[in-house]
């Protein structure tokens, strides 16, 4: 796409926006931003550095004076400024698709439901560790937190950019093309932006090899119903590489593609020439990063190395020193014989599925937030087994509370610090307090990164005292 010259509305001036509006001008477009909030004081100040020109609190006319639209992934396809795009023909993009055509460097694309921010940080630190050897630069951007528009002009053709994807960027990203693309899992979550439809959702998340040619490969969980039905349905046929990995998959029919697999407690790459060993899992997992879930990024993360011809030395490097990912059942404290645990990365119920499965004794549970229509039946018997104090947090713990009555002791508080006392209190040596929202964090927090910051901070301010 030759840009230059070009009218761009570009439609939300959160950190992506702002980003895309920059990268635009710098490849001579003419941006315009339109914000249906205030901007914060940051973004006007880089706007106004950077000269161009916006508006704050509503859209105005203006912003159909454009050849196309850069939007952000937040705004649903119902609201009035993308039926008035779709209405007079504007064509739609994401932030993605834009920095993706200025990309030069190798892409690494990742999706799915959960996993996929632990999986990118895992190749992002593989990729690492194998450019110090040979003298490239990993960057890891998108879903994750940094804008792939802020860095892109800093990437040339032997880095490797790890994009993290969700499926509100790839909607409105029809020519993005990853050289390996990694689709972590699909379960049900962000039903609301889908009328419900699991498939169209899932739909969303396929768009990641779209564009996809015989050079590239794609990476997919196995044991992933959905996923498995797919990729191996008989009359399945894709001009791509695959290569599965799977934890239940041996002996499933994964074999006639390479596939990275577990056999007992070692990592193995399968392929016709054979199996490799590549590592037990006893060398990586640790108290900071642990669970059958992240064994399975960790095969996630082996298929891509292999997929970018990485050798073993960097690739077991990097595994052994992974400490785990921010907001991800993260270690937060020991103190009195109890395991403080931040899990506020955990939006969805099967987030919190697998944080309760990774506990290694029960525990007192914080969970609550802003429901996402969860049917809490579905962990009922894990929560029973696991949890001997439920505390229910937010929007959702009359729901939640009502969920468990006689399941399991249960409490509610009125704010994340009055659940941290009263889990410090009920909390035994030899237990956890597993902070695991199973909910958006809008009710209480900006984000989920916000929501874990503040327990954290009040754990140490409260226990440390």
């Amino acid at each position: 796409m030759d840009i230059k010259g070009k009218k761009v509305s570009v439609i939300g001036a959160g950190k992506s926006g702002l980003a895309a509006a920059e990268l635009l001008v710098r490849k001579g477009a003419e941006a315009f931003v339109s914000e249906l909030r205030r901007i914060g004081e940051k973004g006007v100040l880089l706007l106004q550095e950077m000269q161009i020109p916006y508006e704050e609190e509503g859209h105005s006319e203006r912003v159909y004076d454009a050849d196309f639209c850069v939007i952000s992934p937040g705004i649903p396809p119902s609201a009035p400024i993308v039926q008035g795009m779709q209405a007079r023909a504007i064509p739609l993009y994401s932030e993605i698709e834009i920095a993706s055509l200025f990309c030069q460097a190798r892409i690494v694309g990742i999706t799915g439901t959960d996993g996929k921010t632990t999986t990118s940080t895992i190749v992002h630190r593989i990729c690492e560790e194998d450019g110090l050897r040979r003298g490239y630069r990993s960057f890891c951007v998108g879903n994750i937190g940094v804008p792939f528009s802020s860095m892109v002009m800093e990437m040339s053709p032997d880095d490797v950019a790890v994009v993290e994807l969700s499926s509100y960027q790839l909607e409105r990203s029809p020519a993005f093309r990853p050289d390996v693309s990694i689709i972590t899992n699909i379960t049900p979550d962000h039903l609301d932006r889908y009328s419900g439809d699991m498939q169209c959702y899932a739909a969303a998340k396929f768009r990641i090899y779209a564009n996809q040619r015989p050079e590239d490969t794609l990476v997919y969980n196995a044991d992933d119903p959905l996923l498995h039905a797919h990729f191996t349905a008989d009359n399945a046929q894709f001009p791509f590489r695959i290569f599965s990995f799977g934890m239940e998959s041996v002996g499933k029919g994964e074999i006639d593609r390479r596939t990275v697999l577990l056999d007992g407690e070692c990592i193995i790459v399968r392929t016709s020439h054979g199996d490799e060993r590549i590592m037990e899992t006893s060398e990586f997992l640790k108290k900071s990063f642990r669970g059958r879930h992240n064994i399975s990024n960790v095969l996630a993360a082996v298929g891509v190395a292999r997929a970018l011809g990485i050798g073993d030395e960097p690739l077991l490097s990097a595994l052994r020193s992974f400490l785990g990912v921010e907001h991800r059942q993260e270690l937060v404290l020991s103190i009195n014989g109890v395991d403080w645990v931040n899990d506020s990365k955990a939006t969805n119920l099967n987030a919190m599925r697998q944080a309760l499965q990774s506990l290694p004794a029960t525990a007192v549970l914080i969970a609550g937030g802003r429901d996402k229509g969860n049917d809490y039946a579905t962990i009922a018997e894990l929560v029973k087994e696991k949890i001997t104090l439920l505390i229910a947090i937010g929007e959702s713990r009359g729901k939640i509370v009502g969920a468990f009555d006689g399941m399991v002791p249960l409490k509610a508080a009125s704010s994340l610090e009055e659940a941290i006392l009263m889990a410090s209190e009920a909390a035994l040596p030899g237990q956890s307090v597993l902070f695991s929202p199973g909910c958006a964090s809008f009710d209480m927090f900006d984000n989920f990164e916000e929501r874990g910051r503040q327990f954290k901070q009040c754990v140490h301010r409260l226990l440390l005292c």
